[in-house]
């Protein structure tokens, strides 16, 4: 079994070998034995506040990807998780945050000049696309027999019932 998560620079080029392809929402295409299955591999947000960068501009949607091992493990090197086990959110949120509005250039520091509740929002939505994968379901309608998809999570804002 071969698995490549190709970059989204070469989306939807194949490699030759039918390994594997992204699309332009940040779906994965891995085939294995000649099957084909799909994972979601970006996912977009809403800050509650947003960031304020230099000029004072707002940013409130961004993209976080999915974390890799590498992303949570080497943060644990990190001098100030460290010094200060707290960090460790900052340092990973830095690695996994793609961009925020129109700024891409996402590091610690640009994780620390956020508000509080803006962070409580991406380490819940880090938590949410990690640790417990997508919660959506097909589902059928058995009055119509109309399929469509719930989000068993409540579909709405995080931290909305």
């Amino acid at each position: 079994m071969r698995r490549k998560i190709a970059p989204t620079a070469v989306v939807g080029e194949k490699d030759g070998t039918g390994a594997g392809s992204v699309d332009a929402g940040g779906t994965v295409e891995v085939r294995a034995g000649g099957g084909a299955d799909s994972m979601r591999t970006e996912f977009t947000f809403e800050l509650p506040r947003g960031y304020v960068d230099e000029t004072g501009s707002v940013h409130r949607s961004g993209m976080m990807r999915l974390a890799t091992a590498r992303d949570e493990l080497v943060p644990l090197r990190d001098d100030r998780v460290r010094e200060n086990p707290a960090y460790l959110s900052v340092v990973l949120l830095g690695r996994v945050v793609e961009r925020i509005g129109s700024v891409t250039d996402i590091h610690t520091g640009v994780i620390e000049d956020l508000f509080a509740s803006d962070l409580a929002f991406l380490q819940d939505f880090y938590r949410r696309i990690n640790a417990e994968g997508h919660t959506r379901a097909q589902v059928t309608c058995p009055s119509c027999d109309t399929a469509f998809a719930v989000d068993l999570a409540g579909g709405g804002r995080l931290g909305e019932s």
